[in-house]
Formats: structure tokens, sequence, C-alpha cells
């Protein structure tokens, strides 16, 4: 009786515990932020320039305007596309990367390909290895913003945040990814630092 109940406690303890991870997840951002900004704008307005190849592709880029604007807001920034105090321009990017470093070796066998790419690789291969000496695929994203004064169209911030995982759920990681751009503003600390956020995860 007493070895069911263990049993039985065992178990439930397990299935809170994997709940409890699968309900969070962690999203480490590398973040770059540069500030000549000496207090939010009078009023804080701006207005967003998108690029040529952003209108183009305006049916697709939507999303992540959306997002880059709900972030802008969080910090105090309201949108004005005519009277704007500010000039800011979004980017986004995502691509299929492999880790810099993976510890296990080729395996048994041989093994040959060829492949190339930027930032990336691909390619096509053989071999008698085991699959966990083929580094998994990544999925890198990264945004940044720039601002500009739109009376002297100087340059007043700089940010960019970055996020390589093997999860691909780019409408969570690029809103994640414009929060922790903007982390601090309008006075960041300078330069590289790491932010992690925990979202839910349903």
């Amino acid at each position: 009786m007493t070895s069911r109940w263990l049993n039985a406690l065992f178990l439930a303890l397990a299935a809170t515990v994997l709940a409890g991870c699968a309900s969070t997840r962690a999203v480490d951002s590398a973040v770059q932020s540069y500030s000549t900004l000496g207090a939010l704008p009078t009023p804080p307005t701006y207005r967003l320039e998108l690029l040529p190849s952003q209108q183009a592709q305006a049916a697709q880029f939507s999303s992540v305007e959306a997002q880059a604007q709900a972030a802008l807001q969080k910090v105090g920034l309201q949108r004005d596309d005519k009277n704007g105090r500010l000039v800011v321009q979004i980017g986004a990017q995502a691509r299929y990367t492999s880790p810099e470093y993976w510890p296990y070796g080729r395996g048994w066998g041989p093994a040959w390909g060829w492949g190339v790419g930027y930032g990336g690789r691909w390619g096509w291969g053989m071999g008698g290895s085991w699959m966990m000496d083929r580094p998994p695929t990544l999925l890198y994203r990264a945004v940044n913003i720039v601002m500009r004064d739109a009376d002297t169209q100087k340059i007043v911030y700089e940010t960019s945040a970055s996020h390589e995982e093997v999860w691909s759920n780019d409408a969570l990681i690029f809103g994640v990814l414009f929060d922790a751009a903007l982390t601090g503003f309008p006075h960041p600390p300078s330069g590289a630092r790491q932010i992690r956020t925990e979202i839910p995860v349903r």
C-alpha cells in the first residue's frame, strides 16, 4: 500500500514539475544599445519610416511592424506619422544557423558532403555517424531600431537584439526581442548585455 502511495505521489510531483516547465520559456537576448537622448522628446511621438523593401513586402512585414509599435508604446512613445518628433526605422531578420561549438565527435564510419551558405550551412552528405554527432539546426532571430531627431535628422538612438534557439515561434520571439532592445530606454547601459525574458507558453 505504501509503495503504491509513494509511486502515485512521485507521478503527481513529476507531472507538476513538467507542467511548470512547459508553462514558461526563457528567451535570452543579446542586446546592444547606444543613446544620446537626454530625455523623452516633447511630445513623445515618432514617425515610422519603412524602407522600400519593407513597403514591397508590407503583408509579411505588418506583424513585425505591429510588434515594434507595441514595444515602442511600452516605453512611452506614441506613433504620429504626421508630427513625430522622432523618425524611427526598424528591421528584423531570420535565418538558420548551426552552433559554433558542438561537443560530440564524428561517431563511426565515413562522412562526406558539401555545403555553402551565408550565416549558416546547407548542403548534402552521407556517412555512418550517430545522429548526435550532427549539430542541431538553430533559428537566428534579430531586430534593430534606429531613431533620428526629426528636425536635425541626427541619429539619437540605436539598439539591436538577437536570439538563437531551436524554438521557432516568431510571433512571440520578435515581440520579446523588440522589448529587450528597448530595455532602459531612453538611458540604457551602453554596449552589449544579456537580457533574459520569461514568457508564458500555451
